[in-house]
């Protein structure tokens, strides 16, 4: 053996051992925490999921330890806290230095409030189908997520990948059609620029996807990660019709891409949990439920909800 070759098995003995692998979040996890990880419940919320959602007939209600609180606190009409801020309604800003201070008391007041994320704002373009609800134009609507940011609240944009060209609300029918359009794929884009640690899809029909829900379709939640999202993607409410298509969607929205499947009610999200038990125990959920993790970690939340 050569004199280098001495030298390189000399350097290899007396090299640094490699660190070891960071330890696997999920490990030591049942199927039924990690089917329960990527649910958020109306109150009485199940046992275990990651987090709640708060709405204004139930704001004083008990909540479980351990969960992410969220909420509706778009401003004006939609406040699931009305004696907090923002008053106006989002159409109401004019300018960008008013949406963003609008965002930044908004998040103080509800981080004051035990509130985490804020589900808001509306991205869509003015020309939806929700009234005030819309800001004017969506840089308004980037800088209230940024005052949202600033005020210790995280922002969740919606609704991916827009309702700008919809009839009606989602809220007010049973399949509403709606087209992809560019300037709202830029608005989205521009928020995940922005550091957008969650995002809400819609309930919309879009043909680009085949059609059905864009909330269950694979081909809307490879958009939003080829925008560059990496956070967690959350579901519009699963609950606007009741019967067995809650818990159906939840099934489809899983397999599909979601990391949160929202319930406005807690049976619903109870039944839902049990019919995800069986793709969490494929690995289906594995890495939704890590990157709700990561998302949980990122708003002070470092140990698993109460089981």
């Amino acid at each position: 053996m050569g004199f280098g070759a001495l030298i390189q098995v000399a350097l290899a003995l007396t090299a640094a051992p490699a660190p070891p692998p960071p330890p696997d979040p999920l490990a030591g996890l049942t199927v039924e925490q990690k089917a329960a990880l990527v649910v958020v419940s109306g109150l009485p919320a199940p046992k275990g999921v990651a987090g709640v959602l708060v709405r204004s007939w139930n704001r004083t209600d008990p909540r479980p330890r351990g969960v992410l609180v969220f909420v509706d606190q778009e401003g004006g009409g939609v406040r699931a806290f009305p004696a907090l801020p923002p008053a106006d309604d989002p159409r109401a800003h004019a300018s960008l230095q008013e949406a963003k201070a609008a965002g930044r008391g908004a998040g103080r007041a509800l981080r004051a409030a035990g509130v985490h994320v804020d589900l808001a704002p509306i991205l869509d373009l003015d020309s939806g189908p929700l009234g005030p609800r819309h800001f004017a134009r969506p840089a308004l609507g980037l800088a209230f997520a940024k005052g949202l940011e600033a005020g210790g609240v995280a922002a969740c944009p919606k609704h991916f990948p827009g309702l700008g060209s919809a009839p009606v609300s989602t809220d007010d029918s049973q399949l509403v059609p709606a087209r992809v359009l560019a300037p709202e794929l830029r608005a989205f884009r521009a928020a995940i620029r922005d550091g957008a640690r969650c995002i809400m899809v819609s309930h919309a029909a879009y043909a680009r996807f085949g059609g059905g829900r864009a909330l269950t379709k694979a081909g809307t939640y490879r958009l939003l990660r080829r925008l560059g999202f990496q956070g967690v993607a959350i579901t519009d409410s699963l609950g606007i019709v009741g019967g067995r298509w809650p818990v159906k969607w939840a099934r489809l929205a899983a397999r599909a891409g979601a990391d949160l499947l929202l319930f406005t009610s807690a049976d619903d999200a109870r039944r839902a949990i049990r019919a995800l038990v069986p793709l969490a125990r494929k690995g289906i959920l594995d890495g939704a439920a890590g990157r709700v993790l990561r998302f949980r970690r990122s708003l002070g939340l470092t140990t698993l909800p109460r089981w």
